[in-house]
């Protein structure tokens, strides 16, 4: 199992969080961004560069995943990818995406980009917090948790 990141978007205070994470733990990250970025010097975390264009990143990081892997994505359609492949896909504000749970941020994705073709001003997220980093470590500590439960000695 590891850790797939759509990168281009990802806090950088998520991926210091994910980088200190991985080498704690030992666990594979690969950030996969259309244009090149640092990353931490860890034989455990490797950056892929994808080709520029409309969801190509999260395409590779679909094909590319196994089941139990973890992506962390504030992308809802990517998250479905995910989750109707066996990964699990959470959020960078620490929201776990389910499979009972992303129909309906599907649904409502969707509700506010047609407001906004419309030209209803929906205002955008509001600005990224300390309890965001908080719920974000949370989450990735317990998979983390999990997985090495999950793995034999």
């Amino acid at each position: 199992m590891q850790i797939w990141v759509d990168a281009d978007a990802c806090p950088a205070v998520i991926k210091e969080i994910i980088f200190k994470a991985a080498k704690r733990t030992e666990t594979s990250v690969t950030l996969v961004a259309n244009h090149a970025m640092a990353i931490a010097g860890s034989p455990y975390i490797r950056l892929i560069q994808v080709p520029k264009g409309f969801d190509v990143a999260d395409n590779h990081i679909v094909q590319a995943l196994s089941a139990g892997d973890l992506v962390i994505t504030a992308d809802i359609p990517l998250a479905a990818e995910v989750i109707a492949k066996g990964g699990l896909a959470l959020n960078p504000r620490g929201e776990l995406y389910t499979e009972s749970n992303i129909k309906a941020r599907l649904t409502m994705r969707d509700f506010m980009e047609n407001l906004r073709s419309s030209g209803i001003q929906t205002g955008g997220p509001a600005s990224f917090n300390q309890a965001d980093r908080q719920a974000f470590a949370n989450q990735l500590d317990r998979w983390l948790q999990q997985k090495s439960r999950q793995t034999p000695r």
